[in-house]
């Protein structure tokens, strides 16, 4: 970093007009490539993320539902959803609140999941198989979380030039 300082400075008296003009739009170019490369980095797994939570969602309505009658118990299938969501894709709207992007699960990545023992009020909870699942889950949310972290200090190492 200091032998680009040195540069700089050295190339500033040189032509100090054009010096600030350049390095004006370099700054702004450069500082919208980080944000692209930053955005890319993290867009899959912010929507993994958001994924896994909202998985943990439906886990945690099918438990408090356990007593409910005729309750059927949902599930997400996490694959269908990530494999529709893989491109970013950025929507345009004429006005505010015309397209809602924060649902990422729609009805057709929830299923009804099978009980291996059905029960006398059709309710088709098992708490046991469903508490099992959210921790499973919580665990994976987690992780996620983890690499995130480790990817965000892979950066932040980067720019320190460490």
């Amino acid at each position: 970093m200091t032998w680009h300082l040195f540069c700089i400075n050295r190339y500033e008296k040189q032509t100090p007009i054009r010096f600030e003009k350049r390095i004006g739009s370099i700054y702004e170019n450069f500082s919208e490539l980080v944000m692209k490369i930053l955005d890319s980095a993290f867009a899959f797994t912010e929507r993994t993320l958001a994924v896994r939570g909202q998985r943990m969602e439906v886990l945690s309505k099918n438990i408090a539902n356990a007593d409910t009658p005729n309750y059927k118990a949902q599930d997400v299938d996490f694959r269908s959803v990530l494999k529709g969501t893989q491109l970013p894709t950025a929507m345009n709207a004429t006005q505010k609140g015309h397209i809602s992007e924060s649902k990422m699960i729609s009805d057709a990545n929830l299923f009804y999941t099978t009980p291996l023992n059905s029960s006398v009020d059709g309710n088709t909870v098992e708490l046991s198989v469903e508490q099992a699942k959210y921790g499973r889950a919580a665990a994976q949310y987690q992780a996620t979380l983890r690499f995130i972290e480790s990817d965000v200090s892979g950066i932040r190492k980067a720019l320190k030039g460490e």
